[in-house]
């Protein structure tokens, strides 16, 4: 086979108390590739959307972890990606992560399936640095895998598939541009004790909610002492979008990845549009563009169709 398309999906990570480590995937909104082999070992791009993206390989995350995938399989070909990406460059819902990670798995469709899902986050990574200055995985995985998914460790990678029950989460995104660099300046260098053990009690609750299906301590586990304080101050609205979508019926969200996007989790479809509804309310109100997703968690990550 020369040629496979593949559906990339949006995630959100920075799961509330999951800063750096949690992450799931989105049924939608998801970037769309071709991807084709040809003779010389480089990479082409061709974009076919709107964003201005760089064509040129060394630029575009696509293309670095191209690049990466290239080296590791010691090929001796390359590939041309046609790129339509429908998740907005910057959004906070892992708009490089489907990039980098819908390349390399179409490029293991074309080449034999040589590398597992860890090895192929572990070279998706590449592209993911480009992005955002540092090897981190929490949208890589869920990306690639599916469904909710925890980093452990990334020296080495260890990646953490977690059981789930039905839930639907509603994205909202202001038009505004948040720098991850910016965001991660806010961080505080030092936590005290206190709130770090409540992070990761919450954490551990957390996993153990999801894997039993329990949404009442999910609910209870969606909290943030560290981070979400620090950074909502970024976004406009910020606690009067929660506060609506609370009161519509939310379990519970947080800012995803480094915002400005906003994501709040519902356990049925029905509360989730209402959620979508009351979100939206709060911005009508302003004079800020936003664009609203609701979709189930996807039990799967890139999907590759010939």
């Amino acid at each position: 086979m020369d040629e496979v398309s593949v559906l990339a999906p949006a995630t959100v990570a920075n799961v509330v108390c999951g800063f750096d480590c949690l992450g799931f995937a989105l049924g939608e909104p998801f970037d769309e590739m071709i991807v084709r082999r040809i003779d010389e070992p480089v990479v082409r791009i061709v974009n076919v959307d709107d964003f201005g993206l760089p064509t040129e390989p060394e630029r575009n995350v696509a293309g670095v972890a191209l690049q990466a995938f290239i080296e590791a399989a010691r090929l001796d070909h390359g590939f041309e990606i046609v790129s339509n990406k429908q998740i907005m460059p910057g959004s906070g819902i892992g708009s490089s992560a489907a990039s980098a990670c819908g390349a390399v798995v179409a490029a293991n469709a074309l080449t034999g399936e040589r590398f597992t899902k860890l090895e192929l986050v572990e070279i998706a990574m590449a592209g993911e640095a480009l992005a955002s200055g540092s090897r981190h995985a929490d949208n890589l995985a869920p990306c690639i895998y599916g469904g909710f998914t925890l980093v452990r460790s990334t020296e080495p990678l260890d990646i953490v598939e977690i059981d789930f029950p039905p839930l639907f989460a509603t994205v909202i995104h202001p038009q505004i541009e948040i720098k991850t660099s910016e965001a991660r300046a806010m961080l505080p260098k030092d936590v005290p004790l206190k709130s770090a053990i409540r992070n990761w009690s919450n954490l551990g609750s957390l996993v153990a909610a999801l894997a039993k299906g329990d949404y009442d301590l999910i609910a209870r586990s969606l909290e943030d002492t560290i981070v979400e304080p620090v950074r909502k101050s970024l976004i406009p609205k910020f606690d009067e979008v929660k506060s609506a979508a609370l009161f519509a019926g939310a379990l519970g969200g947080g800012i995803s990845g480094s915002g400005p996007s906003i994501f709040m989790l519902s356990d049925n479809e029905a509360t989730s549009q209402t959620v979508a509804t009351e979100m939206a309310r709060v911005f009508e109100g302003t004079n800020m563009n936003f664009n609203v997703h609701v979709s189930k968690i996807a039990d799967s990550g890139v999907r590759v169709h010939q």
